[in-house]
């Protein structure tokens, strides 16, 4: 039974019977797309902070009942999103730039808006903020410094606010745009590693966040605070472990092939540089690199399934299985 199968209708906590509208903003990215999904199935009622007006539209049609067009920077947009509402689920992030303040524009200052926007209702709704296990080692990038600077301003701002945070490690699934890329490559036979052979690091199939989160707004009471949440494989996986899932998947040998540090540094410092004097938003940055080859990535459930209702159900090898569109397995006839 998949990750939405298995849990059930919801019912309203207690005090909040009269709402079943959930504010999300980033409604539009891989991870709040399936979020949607999950709560307008569920019954929940969707309330969506959308920028685009014809991205609004198309999703309006399937999982959005109330799309509302503005950003986390529009109080207006705000205060909208969260009047009436019994939880907001802010799912919005910046997961590149060429500078921090490209960053934090949106994972710092829209946290920031939103507690304001919170702030301005009699009965504030409980509030939970996708972050991310970067912020565990803040000076390592721009993403994660501004990642952990999310989480702080919860803890100064929020007050008696009740809310949570959660740090998901690596996440893929479908829709994802940056792993899939990856393990496309590898189903091909190459696996290009960008940091340590032995490096460990946790991962998480996106159903399963999006099922933490239905936990979440299903139970009554949580205590508000920062919690990791990764698949279920205690101690992670290394690179091997990868490669042996999707040679199983693909039925091909994959061979890790180590980049040389030089490899990727050059258009790593280019990125940044083009990407300040261009303004756009690069990717690969000397930064990300170091996230990259960060040696450990490995989390715990430890402590959210003490407080949550909630066990992931797709480690790596069942979360590539859901996956369309990455491998197509060799005939051996």
């Amino acid at each position: 039974m998949t990750g939405f199968g298995r849990l059930f209708f919801f019912t309203p906590p207690n005090g909040l019977a009269m709402s079943n509208c959930v504010a999300i903003t980033g409604a539009t990215g891989f991870i709040g797309q399936r979020v949607c999904s999950l709560l307008h199935q569920r019954g929940w009622r969707v309330r969506a902070l959308l920028r685009s007006p014809a991205r609004a539209q198309v999703l309006h049609s399937s999982c959005i009942d109330e799309p509302l067009q503005g950003g986390l920077e529009d109080r207006a947009a705000l205060a909208r999103l969260v009047s009436d509402a019994v939880a907001v689920v802010h799912c919005a992030g910046a997961v590149r730039g060429a500078d921090q303040q490209a960053f934090d524009r949106v994972n710092v200052d829209g946290v920031r808006n939103l507690l304001a926007a919170l702030g301005t209702v009699d009965t504030p709704p409980r509030l939970l903020c996708l972050s991310s296990l970067a912020a565990r080692e803040p000076h390592l990038s721009f993403y994660a410094s501004s990642k952990r600077r999310g989480e702080q301003v919860l803890e100064q701002l929020a007050g008696g606010l009740d809310w949570m945070a959660l740090r998901p490690p690596a996440v893929y699934g479908p829709g994802d745009r940056e792993l899939l890329p990856l393990f496309k490559v590898m189903a091909r036979g190459l696996a290009p590693l960008p940091g340590r052979v032995d490096a460990r690091f946790s991962m998480i199939f996106v159903d399963d966040i999006a099922a933490a989160i239905l936990a979440w707004l299903q139970q009554n009471a949580v205590p508000s605070g920062v919690y990791s949440l990764h698949d279920g494989r205690r101690g992670g996986y290394d690179w091997t472990d990868v490669c042996d899932v999707v040679a199983k998947l693909c039925r091909r040998r994959v061979r890790r092939i180590p980049i040389p540090a030089g490899v990727l540094d050059v258009p790593a410092w280019l990125n940044r540089s083009l990407g300040g004097w261009f303004g756009y938003a690069p990717m690969l940055t000397p930064e990300k690199l170091r996230e990259l080859r960060h040696p450990d990535w490995v989390c715990n459930n430890d402590a959210i399934q003490k407080v949550l209702d909630w066990q992931p159900e797709a480690q790596l090898e069942e979360g590539l299985r859901r996956t369309p569109g990455w491998c197509r397995p060799i005939d051996r006839g």
